[in-house]
Parts: structure tokens; C-alpha cells; sequence
């Protein structure tokens, strides 16, 4: 890259024409006014060919180089000016502009930066100082050609390394407002007075902080195969499941709640974007760098390079967040304050690739569904409102799946301060205490975010829902709002998940393994009857028993396969059918029906159809329904594992 650069009194430019490669995302400025710059640093800036090789190193080391000068001269402000005069040897033009913005968004960070748009033809005048600085060049490479792997000359610092003179205190927040101080480096907290009445945030501390039982395997690992639910496929990557026709089943249920929770009951208006992302866009990059770069990479198979392998400038990545989609079309949407809070859904798959020892079972995949909700909001009021919101969403599906779950605030500590008792009003909502970690000052683009921490039955722990205030991304991503006052202003934004859809199959597994007879929740238990014949006799009552049942919205199949009575009740008890209907002569003669409860000890009771109908109904009020996924005859059923 080659760069001059000119301290000026004044500078200015308009837009003459355009060229054939001229930026798509600028308007039609011709005939406008001049852009005028009062006391700027304007930095004229040639991308060559070369800089494909290190495009971080580039970007890194022009930003010090123009920083340092701007150090000394201290302008008002930066002017970046594509300029094509300064080399003869000019990089491809999506690359350029790549560069120009990745060191753009480098230098926002210090100075008002302001890059004339790229392509285009333009008139320009400068008043430069004429001191001994005011005038200077440099030229900016990068690591050889096959290097291009080295540390960089300025390397990023790590997260540790930017976060370490950020202090935290710990302590539990009960929902009547006590606050009880913990010392996270001491490991008798967890049989101390502070958890004792709190075992399911004592179970998430012990795992999160003192990695307390971490390694074992959880029961729904073997209990997703033996119940027909997910498995493994030989043919595709590791961490990437198939789920049979109950998994499915389950799968769309929790999806229709997360769905009708951000549709019906928060009204978001729901979009969809790209599984596929250009990796050589910074933010794609810088995004991809927080999750560690776990990451798949995807190349455009008809674009290769001379040598016949693949072009490094066409190197995707399979979508490992919900946010720069939904972002990247926000960026270009006019927004009125009047319009605010405006509230976005996507429920879409996201890959990361996890380390392979760390994949187990539903937990944690490498490719899994996330629903995502993102509120942009006027104010921090506004934000808090829409918070609350959201955590009270969360914690009533959490409730509907009958779950084990912990509350972690993580808070910057003058925000804590001020909302500490909307925060106990939000505990006070879901019951729960909190594990409340207060930072000295920011470290993330959020002052305030929280996590449902579900528990298993081996005592591990796994992040749900999660909700982040965010206070800086607006101006980071370009999103704003027009205000009263007709000026732009960044929006307060909510990021929240619900969380993946196959961790919650996860934790509603385990969570009927720690019963001595597991049972799934009633609405999501892919049979909620099963009506077993004494014998073939019995069959056109039953079916007619299943007609009416079925038409009442429950899901009800007929075991007609050639077993004794007793082999039926215990593959049904295998399955974990929570109701089972035995239909002899008794109940063809209008007798109530004999139902086997599994949710209360397996005990028979003696009930009429009505009744049990309005059971099921009462029991499942409110939560979507789905129909039954599987053959309703159970001997028309293929056997999918073993």
C-alpha cells in the first residue's frame, strides 16, 4: 500500500463521474455539494496487488503509521482518498475497497474518519500547512508471499491481554434484593452459607468455575439413540446430527414456542439472511476472531488461481452468528425514532467448529438452529424495557419445558447500580437467585448481559437463553436512527437468543433422566397416548377411541402388533408414553378407560374419555401442538435404531 499523506487547513472534494469499477453502495452525488474538511489529516491511499498476501499486517501497519503522525499533528479529523496515481501495480477492486474499509474501521476507533467513495471520478481542492510534517509518504507491505501465516508486526493484543486491569466482584443476588459477597477463588463457597439454598446455581458455579465433575458423559448422549430421538451420520462431519421422526417432532415444537415468542408475542417482524459470508470483509473477520475463528471455510469452486488452487479473495464462511446479516441490512434501512423499539427475528443454522473432544451429544455441535431476537431501541430506558421483556420470555419457556436452570448477570458495575432493582424485579419474576459478576469498567461492546445456565443430571452446565444490553455496536455497524431533531443517532440494541434448539432438546432429556421415571414434558412427548388392545377384537373400538382423540388435538397411536399385553405396556414404558390405554371388554361396554400415568408413579386410574381429554387439554393449554409424525398404527413403524 502506498500512502501520502498532507496535513491541510482545509480540503475538499466533489464527485465528477463514474468509473466502470465505482462502489455500488454510493449514491449518485454529482451536481452536490462540495464535501469540505476543516484541519484534517487527509491520507491519499494506492491498495496494490501485493497486499492480498497479508491483509491484516496491511491494515494493521498503516493504521500506526497514520496514527503516529496524527499523534504529533493532532487534526480534527482523518480523510481517507483512494487514489490510484501512487503505484502502477493497483490490487483488484473488491480488495481495495476491503482494505480502505477494514482501515477505516481501525482508525474510528481514534479519529473521526471520513473515505471518499472508491471509483469515481473526482474534483478536489487542499490548502496544505506547509510545515516541516505536513508532508509525508509511506509505503506499507506486508509479510513475503508464503509468510503470510507469521505473527504480525503489530499483533493483536488477546482478549486476556485487553481486558486484564478490568476488575470484578462476585456475589449472589437473592430475589428479595440481598446481596451475599463470594470469593470465586476459594472453593469452600460451594458448602458455604451463600448456596446452601440455592443447589442449582451452586451446581453451575461448581461446573463453570471449579469444573467440578466436567468430562463425564450425560445419559441422553445414549438415551437420543435408544429413544429414536437423534444419532450420529458416518457420512457427514462430527458434531452434525440426524434427527428421526420424534426428534423432528420435538425440534419443530421448540421452534414453534421460540417462533410464537418472538411472532405472536413480541410482534418482531422476521427475516431471513445468508448461511455464506465473504471472509474477507474485516467485519466478517473480526467477528469470526471473537469465536476464536472456529469457523468453515467454504470456496467458490469456478474461481482458482493460476496455479489451479483455490483464490484466497473468494474465501466464505458458513454463518456462525445471527448478528452481521441481520446488521449489513439494517446499515442501509432508514429508521424514524417513531418507530422505535423495532424488534427482529431469525431462526436459521449457525456452524462453529468446535474442538472435536469438546462435541457431546445435543449439547454442544458443531452445526445447531439458533432463534434469534434483536430489539434496536430509542434509549437506555427503552433497552432496559425491552430487556425485562425478553428475560421474562425466557424464563416462562424455560418453566414450559420444566428445566434446572441458573441466572449469571454479568453488569458493568456504575449500570448495576442504577437497575439493581429492576434487576431483583426480573429474579423476583422467574424465582430465582442470581450469580451477579460487576465489572469496573466495560470490556464488551455491553453494559449489562444475563444467561440462563441449564443444569444436567451429572452436574454439568450449559448456556440457554441469553439477553445483552449493547451500547456500542450502533455506531460500530453504522445503524441509526433519525431523531426529533432530524439528526442520525445510534440505537440502544437488545441482542438476545433464545438459545439453540438442540440444546434445550438436550437439557429436557436430561432433565427426565434425574426422575426415577423419565418423562417428557406432555406437550412435547412425541406420543401423549398410547392405546394398546387386549386383542384384535378390540381394534375398531380403539381406532374409533383414537379417531376421537386425535380430533380433540393429542397425539395418539394404537399398538396393534402381534405381542402379549404385558411386552406392549413395557415397550410403551421404554418409549416413555406418558398415558397408556388398555381397552378390553370393560371399556367397549362403556366403562371408563384404565389409564396407566406415567407422570404419577406409573398408577392406574379409571377415567372417561372426557375427562381424560380435558386432562391432556389442561395440562398443554397454550403451547403449540403439532400432529402426530409417525404412522399412527406402531406396527407400520420402520425400527430407525437397532
Amino acid at each position: 500500500m502506498q500512502l501520502l499523506i498532507i496535513h491541510a487547513d482545509e480540503f475538499s472534494y466533489s464527485l465528477t463521474g463514474k468509473t466502470a469499477i465505482a462502489e455500488e453502495a454510493v449514491p449518485n452525488l454529482l451536481g452536490e455539494p462540495e464535501n469540505v474538511f476543516k484541519e484534517p489529516l487527509v491520507v491519499f491511499c494506492t491498495v496494490e496487488k501485493s497486499d492480498a498476501v497479508d491483509f491484516n499486517t496491511i491494515v494493521k501497519k498503516a493504521f500506526y503509521e497514520i496514527t503516529g503522525i496524527a499523534l504529533r499533528l493532532k487534526p480534527q479529523m482523518l480523510v481517507l482518498y483512494p487514489y490510484a496515481h501512487l503505484s502502477d501495480s493497483l490490487a483488484e477492486p473488491a480488495l481495495a475497497v476491503d482494505i480502505l474499509n477494514a482501515l477505516k474501521g481501525e482508525l474510528e476507533s481514534s479519529y473521526p474518519v471520513h473515505r471518499a467513495p472508491f471509483g469515481w471520478y473526482k474534483s478536489f481542492k487542499m490548502s496544505c500547512k506547509g510545515h516541516p510534517l505536513s508532508e509525508s509518504s509511506r509505503h506499507i507491505t506486508g509479510a513475503p508471499a508464503g509468510e503470510a501465516g507469521k505473527p504480525a508486526l503489530f499483533p493483536k493484543k488477546t482478549r486476556e491481554e485487553a481486558v486484564k486491569d478490568v476488575e470484578s466482584e462476585f456475589f449472589i443476588l437473592d430475589y428479595n434484593g440481598a446481596e451475599v459477597k463470594i470469593d470465586l477463588n476459594d472453593k469452600k463457597i460451594l458448602n458455604g452459607d451463600a448456596l446452601k439454598d440455592f443447589p442449582s446455581l451452586r451446581k453451575v458455579i461448581a461446573f463453570e468455575e471449579f469444573k467440578i465433575k466436567d468430562g463425564q458423559t450425560p445419559p441422553s448422549v445414549s438415551a437420543m439413540k435408544r429413544l429414536e430421538i437423534a444419532g450420529h451420520d458416518e457420512n457427514s462431519d462430527s458434531g452434525h446430527l440426524r434427527l428421526y421422526p420424534k426428534g423432528t417432532l420435538l425440534y419443530r415444537l421448540l421452534s414453534d414456542w421460540a417462533e410464537d415468542i418472538a411472532l405472536n408475542q413480541l410482534k418482531c417482524m422476521e427475516i431471513e439472511t445468508p448461511l455464506i459470508y465473504n471472509w474477507n470483509k474485516p467485519e466478517i473477520k473480526g467477528q469470526g476472531e471473537s469465536f476464536h475463528e472456529r469457523h468453515y471455510t467454504v470456496f467458490v469452486p469456478d474461481e482458482k488461481t493460476e496455479a489451479g488452487g483455490f483464490a484466497k479473495g473468494k474465501e466464505f464462511v458458513l454463518r456462525f452468528a445471527g448478528d452481521f446479516g441481520l446488521f449489513s441490512m439494517l446499515k442501509d434501512t432508514k429508521i424514524s425514532y417513531k418507530q422505535l423499539p423495532l424488534r427482529f427475528y431469525e431462526s436459521s443454522k449457525s456452524f462453529r467448529y468446535e474442538k472435536s473432544g469438546e462435541l457431546s451429544g445435543l449439547r454442544r455441535l458443531r452445526g445447531f438452529t439458533m432463534p434469534d431476537i434483536h430489539s434496536f431501541c430509542l434509549n437506555l430506558e427503552e433497552g432496559f424495557n425491552e430487556y425485562g421483556e425478553l428475560y421474562k420470555k425466557y424464563s416462562d419457556l424455560a418453566e414450559a419445558a420444566k428445566i434446572e436452570y441458573a441466572v449469571v448477570f454479568r453488569i458493568v458495575k456504575e449500570y448495576y447500580n442504577r437497575y439493581k432493582d429492576k434487576i431483583v424485579e426480573l429474579l423476583r419474576y422467574s424465582k430465582k437467585p442470581a450469580l451477579i459478576e460487576t465489572l469496573s469498567r466495560m470490556k464488551h461492546y455491553w453494559a449489562l448481559k444475563h444467561e440462563f445456565q441449564g443444569v444436567d443430571s451429572v452436574g454439568g452446565s450449559c448456556q440457554l437463553s441469553t439477553v445483552q444490553l449493547d451500547v456500542e455496536d450502533a455506531k460500530r455497524y453504522g445503524i441509526n436512527f433519525v431523531n426529533e431533531n432530524g439528526e442520525k443517532e445510534g440505537c440502544i440494541i437488545c441482542h438476545s437468543s433464545v438459545g439453540a434448539i438442540e440444546r434445550w432438546m438436550y437439557l429436557i432429556l436430561e432433565e427426565a433422566l434425574k426422575k426415577a421415571i423419565p418423562v417428557l414434558p406432555l406437550w412435547l412427548s412425541p406420543t401423549q397416548i398410547r392405546i394398546i388392545p387386549v386383542s384384535g377384537k378390540f381394534l375398531d373400538f380403539t381406532v374409533k377411541l383414537k379417531e376421537k382423540l386425535f380430533s380433540s388435538g393429542i397425539r395418539t397411536d394404537i399398538d396393534d402388533r402381534d405381542f402379549s399385553l404385558g411386552k406392549k405396556i413395557m415397550f410403551a414404558e421404554e418409549e416413555w408414553i406418558p398415558h397408556i390405554v388398555v381397552i378390553g371388554h370393560k371399556e367397549v361396554e362403556g366403562g371408563a378407560l384404565s389409564v396407566r400415568n406415567r407422570y404419577k408413579e406409573r398408577k392406574n386410574f379409571n377415567i372417561s374419555e372426557e375427562e381424560l381429554i380435558k386432562e391432556i387439554k389442561d395440562e398443554t393449554k397454550g403451547m403449540p401442538y403439532r400432529n402426530l409424525i409417525l404412522p399412527d398404527m406402531v406396527s407400520k413403524r420402520p425400527i430407525f435404531v437397532g
